[in-house]
C-alpha cells in the first residue's frame, strides 16, 4: 500500500504553497518553520520551485535546518527569473502539467499551506486522485491561523448534500501542527476507492 507508512523519516514531502507571502498573518514565518520540521523529520521536500512569497520560504525553510529541496519549474517560469537558485536539485518541466505530474511522481505524501487558485487546483487534482484510486498517499492541510476554516466548512457541505463520503472527507488531515501532519501520515491507511452509484 502507498503512503507515509510505517516510518516518520526518509520520505519525500511535496509542499503546495503560494508565490505571494500573504497580509495580516504570519504565513511567511510559519512556512518557513514548517520547512525546517520537515526536513528535521528527515523527510526531502519537493515544491515548485520558486524563490518568491510561501515557495521561497519553505525553500529557505528546508535548507536553513539542513533538508533536502527539489524545485520542479516550467521552463517558462525560469526565464522570468523567479527560480530558487539554492536547491539541492532543480528539474525543468516543459510547462504546468508536467510539472505536476513530475511533483506527483516524487512525492509520498503532500502538504497544502495557504496559497491562491493554483494552490488549490494542485490539492483538488490529488485529493480526487486518491479517490478514485490513482494513488494512495495522505494529504494534509497545514491550517496557519485558520486559513482553510472556508475550504473545511464546505467540505463539510459536500458531505451533507451528498457528494462527498465520509471516508473520502476523513482521508483528509487538517490543522495547524506540521509535527503531528508528519505523524498522521506515518499512521495512514487509505479508503476504499470511489464507489459509483447507478440509476
Amino acid at each position: 500500500m502507498g503512503g507515509v507508512q510505517g516510518t516518520t523519516a526518509g520520505k519525500c514531502i511535496a509542499v503546495f504553497c503560494g508565490s505571494a507571502s500573504g497580509r495580516h498573518h504570519n504565513y511567511h514565518s510559519e512556512a518557513f518553520a514548517a520547512a525546517g520540521a520537515i526536513a528535521r523529520a528527515g523527510h526531502t521536500l519537493v515544491y515548485g520551485g520558486g524563490r518568491v512569497g510561501l515557495m521561497g520560504a519553505v525553500a529557505d525553510g528546508c535548507l536553513n535546518a539542513g533538508g533536502h529541496v527539489v524545485g520542479v519549474m516550467p521552463q517558462a517560469l525560469v526565464d522570468r527569473e523567479i527560480a530558487h537558485t539554492g536547491l539541492t536539485e532543480m528539474i525543468i518541466a516543459a510547462d504546468m502539467h508536467e510539472r505536476k505530474a513530475k511533483m506527483a511522481e516524487r512525492a509520498d505524501a503532500f502538504v497544502v499551506l495557504p496559497g491562491g487558485s493554483g494552490t488549490l487546483e494542485e490539492f483538488f487534482e490529488q485529493w480526487t486522485w486518491a479517490q478514485i484510486g490513482y494513488h494512495q498517499k495522505p494529504i494534509g492541510l497545514l491550517n496557519i491561523n485558520g486559513y482553510f476554516d472556508p475550504l473545511l466548512a464546505m467540505i463539510d457541505q459536500m458531505v451533507d448534500a451528498g457528494f462527498l463520503s465520509e471516508a473520502h472527507k476523513g482521508m483528509l488531515f487538517q490543522g495547524p501542527d506540521i509535527d503531528a501532519l508528519l505523524i498522521g501520515f506515518a499512521n495512514y491507511r487509505h479508503p476504499a476507492k470511489k464507489v459509483y452509484e447507478t440509476c
